[in-house]
């Protein structure tokens, strides 16, 4: 049921070309095609969190998914076409079965364990200053890892060496139609719970997750509003989403939230042009607040990404007073020994 559109107009990356668009229709095979291998995470509320915002919350516990993030849905959904594309092609069973991928941490480990659990050789790039507790879990996955300097074009150009030594079959971290509509899987679970919210937000880093949230939305609530929040220091979903005009984000912007460090894609910004309300932004020091705050009231640790909807809940940037809200709450990796408010350290002043 893919869409094309064209992605010509400026920014970054554009050049006219047609790219393939999931729809809700493929939101739908994909939670079809992933029962079974990914879990139904549970979806909790605290009385606490909701007295200190002013608004009745639902958080759609990702944290608690395999590989301890959303991630994992997009990949598998990815891998098992992939494997019905080549078993009816060659055969089951015939030919080299090789994936790869570049990563800040998350989908690495979670195409590598997904990877592993149909005999498939998985290759992940990932920059030199990647959480090092997501880099462990990719390689206890049993992935191949190549590290190359941080940043989005590093990333590409050192992806782009793996494909042509390997053959390997790429699966985007973000900027595939087959990821993002195994994304929108956990926001089609958390609709099917809560049929009445009036938002539903999530974390922006390439946008695969508020693409595929969106799209299941709009198939199943479309008077819900579609929210994303990223940090202000790496803000470009935002900057594009409000200007009109896909931009990148240069370098790695110095977030804590290390999930979000990359630059909106091609199909995730088509798709918050058709489909998302806003994009908010937060302080890095809002980022921290939340995550205790988090572990104060639905008893979560979370990683500094999945807490960037929270801060911009308790900044009053998302919904009205009174209103439903629904958070995807993206991941739980988190390194214990950089969290400043466990170690004692002061929030980033910015």
């Amino acid at each position: 049921m893919l869409s094309g559109v064209a992605t010509g107009g400026g920014g970054a990356g554009s050049g006219g070309a047609s790219v393939d668009l999931p729809d809700f229709g493929d939101v739908v095979d994909a939670h079809d095609r992933l029962r079974g291998h990914v879990a139904r995470t549970p979806v909790l509320g605290s009385p606490r969190f909701d007295e200190r915002v002013g608004r009745r919350v639902v958080f759609k516990c990702e944290n608690l998914q395999h590989a301890g993030a959303f991630k994992f849905r997009g990949a598998s959904n990815a891998l098992l076409q992939l494997e019905a594309a080549r078993a009816t092609a060659s055969g089951a069973g015939a030919g080299a079965r090789v994936v790869a991928t570049h990563s800040s941490g998350n989908h690495g480990a979670a195409l590598a364990r997904a990877a592993a659990a149909i005999g498939w050789r998985c290759i992940v790039v990932v920059p030199h200053d990647a959480n090092p507790v997501k880099t462990a879990a990719i390689c206890a996955a049993g992935a191949e890892l190549v590290t190359c300097e941080p940043g989005l074009a590093p990333r590409e150009t050192a992806l782009a060496e793996v494909v042509a030594r390997t053959g390997a079959e790429v699966v985007h971290p973000f900027d595939d139609s087959r990821v993002i509509a195994g994304q929108g899987t956990a926001a089609m679970e958390l609709l099917a719970d809560h049929p009445e919210l009036d938002v539903l937000t999530a974390p922006v880093g390439g946008g695969g997750l508020l693409a595929g949230s969106a799209l299941a939305v709009r198939g199943m609530l479309p008077s819900c509003r579609v929210v994303g929040a990223e940090p202000e220091v790496a803000d470009d979903a935002a900057r594009s989403f409000h200007g009109g005009v896909r931009v990148g984000m240069p370098g790695s912007p110095p977030t804590i939230a290390d999930g979000l460090r990359g630059s909106i894609g091609v199909r995730p910004y088509a798709l918050f042009r058709r489909h998302v309300d806003d994009v908010v932004t937060v302080s890095e020091r809002a980022i921290v607040e939340a995550m205790r705050i988090a572990l104060e009231d639905l008893r979560l640790l979370v990683e500094p990404s999945s807490a960037v909807p929270l801060a911009a809940l308790l900044a009053g940037r998302i919904g009205a007073p009174g209103q439903r809200i629904g958070v995807i709450v993206s991941g739980g990796n988190v390194d214990l020994s950089v969290c400043p408010f466990l170690a004692g350290d002061p929030t980033p002043s910015h």
